[in-house]
């Protein structure tokens, strides 16, 4: 081999060797792998299927869930229950509940024996019925679970007896839960609207001799409150029985006080 090829090998080598360092040199190192941080799950239990008001509780309707552990402390837990499923199979959903909802012990009763009325009913209320009709119920679109008001109507007979009776309306329940329509606990089918001829009524002891009085003495007809007012926490507004006060009646533009009878 001539002495020309050797030194153009040589040169083409050399800079071959030069492009390979000045190419490893300008690349950037990778970064370093991120560790992947595992988020702890605890199992928890939930609604496998929808449960209605006043549904009884099968082990069908129940599965365990991974859950967050940091947002699972009021669940319920395999870890604390693990019989869970078995012990609550035959409670009463005093809510409902909709599939994946974790359980809570708040929205279930035990019946022992009792009907489901009994057991969905809170400490301390009854569960009352009084007549309704389309035009005294909101057109049928009160709905089990609806919160309403209770308007009382009663006409006044004209003191003369020859002017026109006066009729005068008063709301005297607010905020009450309507437990069911007929004997339906439930809407049916997801129905916007239900008619029936009997509502029932979730109320205090005190309540329930306003409404028995009120049927006595007048008509009763029902407010359907706006989802917007009611809030989940928010207790029935407490009884005031008005009778033996003063109050101010408007006849033909002329005020006059009368004291309501006991």
């Amino acid at each position: 081999m001539n002495t020309a090829r050797i030194a153009v090998l040589a040169i083409a080598v050399g800079a071959g060797g030069i492009a390979a360092y000045l190419a490893s040199g300008s690349s950037e190192a990778p970064a370093p792998a991120q560790p992947v941080v595992q988020m702890q799950t605890v199992d928890i239990l939930v609604a496998k299927v929808d449960i209605g008001l006043g549904q009884s509780v099968k082990p069908d309707d129940l599965q365990w869930q991974a859950w967050p552990a940091s947002t699972a402390s009021n669940f319920i837990s395999r870890a604390s229950k693990a019989d869970a499923i078995k012990e609550i199979t035959g409670s009463i959903a005093r809510s409902p509940f909709i599939a994946g909802e974790p359980i809570r012990d708040q929205k279930l009763v035990k019946a022992d024996g009792s009907g489901f009325m009994a057991a969905i009913l809170p400490q301390g209320y009854r569960a009352v019925s009084t007549e309704i009709s389309p035009e005294t119920g909101a057109g049928g679109f009160i709905l089990p679970n609806d919160r309403v008001d209770v308007l009382l109507t009663k006409r006044d007979k004209s003191p003369d007896g020859k002017s026109p009776d006066v009729a005068v309306s008063e709301v005297i329940l607010s905020n009450i839960r309507v437990l069911a329509i007929d004997q339906a606990p439930k809407e049916k089918e997801g129905s916007s609207a239900l008619v029936g001829r009997t509502v029932t009524l979730e109320l205090k002891p005190e309540q329930t001799e306003m409404l028995a009085r009120s049927r006595q003495s007048g008509s009763l007809s029902l407010a359907l409150r706006s989802i917007a007012d009611i809030k989940t926490d928010e207790k029935p507004q407490e009884l005031t029985d008005k009778r033996g006060e003063n109050v101010n009646v408007v006849r033909y533009g002329v005020a006059s006080q009368q004291t309501m009878q006991k």
